[in-house]
């Protein structure tokens, strides 16, 4: 009887446990980039034991992709060796690590994943448990297939009202973020639920969990429905997870039948603000992609607001579909035709902008419009850089207009 958390963890380990439990559970997929798996690797390599099981074991050359130095291509050299001496076949380069692991199929309902990124609670929108750890965690789950942790409390965050277009999941995140703080969550579970939810789709859960981690969640899950089994099977022989009489530890209730565009304002990702108190600032470079917003849905989005029109000669826009299925389908309707026409730049599916390394490096001074999930100083280049957080339909506004817009002024 529990939280669904609690219920992922007591279905695996066949018997029941609690918020504050320290367990030690099976881990179904462990997965590290192209940045963190050299560590991971070494960590393992020091243990001196063979690898757990190569087909749980998932390495995503995602960050630099392809090498931008040639640090980065000795990393990629590096790994490569380990997959090839180890028989490691799931060896990626075709987007980003967290999207993979949903259309690839290793993150599944009532699973159990980790992933050396923070960002790894993005799966739990699957209805399973998964969560980033450190290099040298991931490194003992590669020789042991087992890891521990404490079963994390659950904050429910409970949403009502009509979510009108252009306002997305990310515009929902951004608030709760802004309400409960970047430590809000801090190693709690964060349970989204109710009807608004419950009408998303998963593409838009998937957003929700992503900036879970950005409240501080160990994890951020919805619950499985048709919507998520229309994509995903549950693991094998393990029941589909559901909360039963669940405690939480608090439930955050949300209306956003007039929630307004939500804007993350520098130089942290809870520095939240309606789009009115920031509308008009002039922007140098909108960024949209990462593994927050360069889903499919993203780049129909941004198509919808491109089509016909021009991005602002002052405001290079830089386009990054998160995986090569969601660019090659965008090309297949057209999307990416309907961008490159616009004047933006669409780039080859991964993370470079996003944390700076390429595609869009900025300058001191410069501004940014992004749709990623973080916004601290020197995330994207410059210390003396400004990155806002928006959805990407605030996004592709912005890059028409060279400054802030609200895109209800063009939908």
């Amino acid at each position: 009887m529990g939280t669904l958390v609690e219920e992922i963890i007591s279905n695996r380990l066949g018997r029941q446990v609690v918020a504050g439990d320290t367990v030690v559970a099976p881990v179904d997929c462990a997965f590290a980039h192209d940045v963190t798996a050299p560590l991971a690797i070494e960590a393992f390599e020091r243990m001196g034991m063979p690898l757990h099981d190569p087909g749980r074991v998932v390495l995503v050359f995602d960050h630099v992709m392809p090498a931008a130095t040639v640090a980065a291509a000795e990393l990629h050299v590096r790994i490569r060796r380990f997959a090839a001496d180890h028989a490691v076949r799931n060896l990626f380069a075709e987007g980003i690590c967290h999207i993979i692991m949903v259309e690839r199929g290793y993150a599944r309902p009532g699973g159990i994943v980790v992933g050396a990124d923070s960002h790894s609670t993005t799966y739990g929108a699957l209805g399973c448990f998964s969560t980033g750890m450190g290099s040298t965690d991931v490194g003992v789950i590669l020789a042991t297939g087992r890891t521990w942790f404490r079963v994390p409390e659950t904050l429910r965050i409970e949403v009502a009202g009509e979510l009108a277009a252009p306002l997305t999941a990310k515009d929902v995140a951004l608030h709760v973020l802004g309400r409960i703080g970047g430590d809000g969550a801090d190693y709690m579970a964060v349970e989204w639920g109710g009807e608004t939810v419950e009408r998303m789709t998963l593409d838009q859960r998937l957003t929700l969990a992503n900036l879970s981690a950005d409240m501080g969640g160990k994890a951020g899950l919805c619950e499985v429905d048709d919507t998520t089994l229309a994509g995903s099977s549950p693991v094998d022989g393990v029941p589909i997870p559901r909360p039963r009489s669940p405690h939480y530890a608090d439930v955050l209730h949300v209306d956003v039948s007039n929630l307004q565009p939500q804007v993350a304002m520098p130089p942290a990702a809870d520095n939240v603000h309606d789009i009115g108190d920031v509308e008009g600032t002039p922007i140098d470079e909108v960024y949209i992609g990462s593994c927050t917003n360069g889903r499919l849905e993203d780049m129909e989005v941004v198509a919808g607001y491109l089509a016909g029109r021009t991005v602002h000669p002052n405001t290079r826009t830089v386009v990054v579909p998160a995986s090569r299925r969601i660019y090659t389908e965008a090309l297949r309707r057209g999307w990416i035709e309907t961008i490159i026409e616009a004047g933006a730049l669409v780039m080859n599916p991964g993370c470079g902008p996003c944390l700076g390394r390429q595609h869009g490096v900025v300058a001191a001074g410069e501004r940014v419009v992004s749709t990623s999930n973080r916004n601290y100083p020197g995330r994207m280049g410059s210390p003396d850089a400004e990155i806002y957080l928006t959805s990407p339909a605030v996004a592709a506004a912005t890059a028409v207009a060279g400054r802030i817009t609200d895109p209800r002024r063009h939908h």
